[in-house]
């Protein structure tokens, strides 16, 4: 019945009709819900019934786990904080971070979605689904303390300069969830980092505890960079039980995201895997020689190692698309990511930094790989 009525109101949206104005957001939706049953009139074609949008589902399906995971351990933490852990029931403590999230959930979708609506209009094209994605993922890697009007600048500014600027899906050089946050760190650092940001203070409709302005709690990785211990369990750091941004503590909740998305052949192991091997390399070659006081390991499972290599470094848009490229890709940013971590210690997470580093040499390293096998075929006919 819904696909019927889409079809006796699409007149109304076509040129010539009285909303023809908006027929981008009319075609958005229609597209959103149902696959276009359109191919090209030109050349070979093969009709597939996964389109962008569902590539989109699939992930936004991935990263659901680390982010009800993450609801929780935001009420698990301050109950924790309060001190009143066993008197809260499991509903208090994800009701308490359900309520945190939603709005930041909120205003990164309204905030994007809208730009990209009206860009769309402007422009007279169809709306772009890749913030589908991105909308999920900006909530999910800053500290539950972050303001929403820093959000909502971060989304806008991501959204205008590093996206549709460059020609919208697809085209953009930089992680558009990257390039959020690099600009609230930056911009509003005290916000950002520190140890005042990771914990919710406030009660909410009378769930949570409110706590003392003069509470702090930093994370894991900032506390190896203080007192070389990270202060908490190797169980908890699998299941996610510690400080940190939103969607990035649950190490268990990224892999059953990795899962689905390897399973569905969304992301590419080469360069996920690599970018673990990358930083399991780099952080054993530094707790060899003494510059790291943690195991090798558990580098790979604090801060947001994981979700970035799982969740971003994955990115087809911004990462090498060579085959090899993608190793060498992936080795980079998990190499980097360590030592920015290592030899900084004024920025104990690397992650954020590595990624974006790379995507800038995403082209360079496809553009030698490709010259690499040109190279190597020419010599081969030579000798034919």
């Amino acid at each position: 019945m819904l696909k019927k009525y889409l079809d006796k109101i699409r007149p109304s949206f076509e040129k010539g009709g009285s909303l023809h104005c908006f027929r981008s957001v009319f075609e958005g939706f229609e597209s959103f819900l149902y696959v276009p049953n359109t191919t090209s009139k030109s050349g070979t074609n093969i009709h597939d019934s996964i389109d962008s949008k569902r590539i989109m589902s699939i992930v936004v399906i991935a990263l659901l786990p680390a982010l009800l995971f993450g609801m929780y351990n935001i009420g698990w933490q301050n109950y924790a904080a309060a001190g009143r852990l066993a008197e809260a029931t499991f509903f208090e403590m994800f009701a308490y971070g359900f309520l945190a999230v939603l709005p930041k959930l909120l205003v990164s979708y309204i905030v994007g979605l809208g730009i990209e609506f009206a860009w769309a209009q402007m422009k007279g094209e169809e709306i772009q689904e890749g913030y589908l994605v991105s909308g999920i993922i900006i909530p999910m890697i800053i500290p539950v303390e972050c303001p929403l009007w820093i959000l909502a600048l971060a989304v806008a500014f991501s959204v205008i300069f590093v996206k549709e600027i460059f020609g919208g899906t697809g085209m953009n050089i930089f992680n558009v969830a990257l390039a959020a946050r690099a600009f609230m760190f930056f911009s509003y650092p005290t916000e950002m980092s520190g140890d005042n940001v990771w914990i919710a203070r406030d009660s909410i409709f009378g769930l949570g505890n409110t706590l003392p302005d003069t509470f702090t709690q930093a994370t894991p990785l900032a506390l190896v960079s203080k007192t070389a211990d990270a202060g908490y369990s190797l169980q908890d750091m699998l299941l996610g039980f510690i400080p940190g941004s939103i969607g990035e503590t649950s190490v268990v909740a990224i892999g059953i995201g990795a899962v689905i998305l390897l399973f569905t052949g969304i992301a590419s192991w080469k360069t996920m895997l690599s970018v673990f091997v990358g930083g399991a390399v780099t952080a054993f070659m530094f707790n060899s020689i003494g510059e790291t006081p943690i195991p090798w390991y558990e580098h790979i499972f604090l801060g947001g190692f994981c979700f970035g290599a799982v969740f971003m470094a994955t990115d087809p848009v911004t990462s090498a698309r060579t085959e090899t490229g993608k190793y060498v890709y992936g080795f980079l940013i998990g190499f980097m990511a360590i030592v920015i971590r290592v030899m900084n210690p004024g920025y104990p997470e690397g992650m954020m930094l590595s990624i974006l580093f790379m995507n800038m040499f995403a082209p360079l390293i496809d553009y030698c790989v490709v010259q690499r096998n040109i190279s190597a075929r020419m010599k081969r006919t030579a000798k034919k």
